[in-house]
């Protein structure tokens, strides 16, 4: 895609594996990537692994939470490949501290059995950090890299929302929540930053196998939990989907094929969001 050629692209939790991925991918387009991510180690293997491949791109330190790392990673984006014309926010991801053990409140939980966590239980503070990571982890890379793109045409942000902020999910309010507010985000950038050529949208994953859900939806021999069984039946596909399945949307989003398109949040989800369950 020739309209990518020579773009700055800048990935916050590049070093995950749906990020690592779209990284690739547009590095494979003539983007030159910034791989931002809190571990250096996984960031700087996403880099490598591009340039083996003949791309361009660096591995950068950068806490999302944290403004002064975010202002020192730029700085090096800007020194190593010049201001950021493409930006995806990828980091986040949910804490076990805002999570219930049961899909169903029920009386007898009252009790305070031992080992089941229930809404009352919730830690504000693990609440919180779910928010936190989410909402301010999207928001501050933003004003950060957000800056860079005034007066220059074909930039894009690209947030990352999830089935949650369509339906929320049983068990996990907190990250629910904290996706439905990028969702709800990623309409009032698009409307604030539209009368600058900054056009603001978001992928909505549905259900691919990562580090951070694996032992959630599978068991150790490689079988499926029950809350995998009943993911899979209410995937009218069939199926967890595939860190390739986000590139084409995202192709699209980046480029010059959606230039009249800001504000929206497309689902990549195998017809989940379109499934009632019946």
């Amino acid at each position: 895609m020739k309209t990518l050629e020579g773009k700055v692209a800048v990935i916050t939790g590049g070093g995950g594996v749906l990020c690592s991925t779209m990284a690739q991918r547009l590095a494979s387009l003539g983007c030159k990537v910034a791989i931002l991510d809190l571990n250096k180690a996984n960031a700087d293997q996403v880099a490598d692994l591009i340039i083996q491949q003949g791309g361009q791109a660096i591995g950068v330190e950068a806490n999302v939470l944290v403004k002064e790392s975010l202002d020192k990673a730029h700085e090096t984006v800007i020194a190593s490949l010049g201001t950021c014309d493409l930006l995806i926010n990828g980091a986040g991801g949910n804490h076990p501290k805002g999570t219930t053990s049961k899909t169903h409140f029920e009386l007898a939980d009252l009790e305070g059995k031992e080992g089941i966590t229930t809404f009352f239980d919730l830690d504000p503070a693990g609440v919180k950090f779910v928010f936190d990571l989410n909402f301010i982890g999207t928001l501050l890379p933003c004003q950060v890299f957000a800056k860079d793109m005034m007066g220059k045409e074909g930039c894009t942000i690209i947030n990352i929302s999830s089935m949650n902020a369509f339906t929320p999910l049983t068990k996990i309010p907190a990250y629910s929540g904290a996706k439905a507010a990028i969702s709800n985000f990623t309409q009032w950038l698009a409307v604030h930053f539209s009368k600058v050529g900054i056009r603001v949208n978001a992928l909505a994953p549905g259900f691919f196998l990562t580090e951070q859900n694996r032992s959630l939806l599978t068991e150790s021999d490689g079988s499926l939990t029950a809350r995998g069984n009943t993911i899979i039946e209410h995937t009218p596909m069939g199926k967890f989907g595939e860190p390739e399945d986000l590139l084409g949307t995202l192709e699209w989003l980046c480029g010059s094929g959606s230039a009249f398109v800001t504000g929206v949040t497309i689902p990549i989800d195998g017809g989940f969001s379109a499934f009632s369950g019946v």
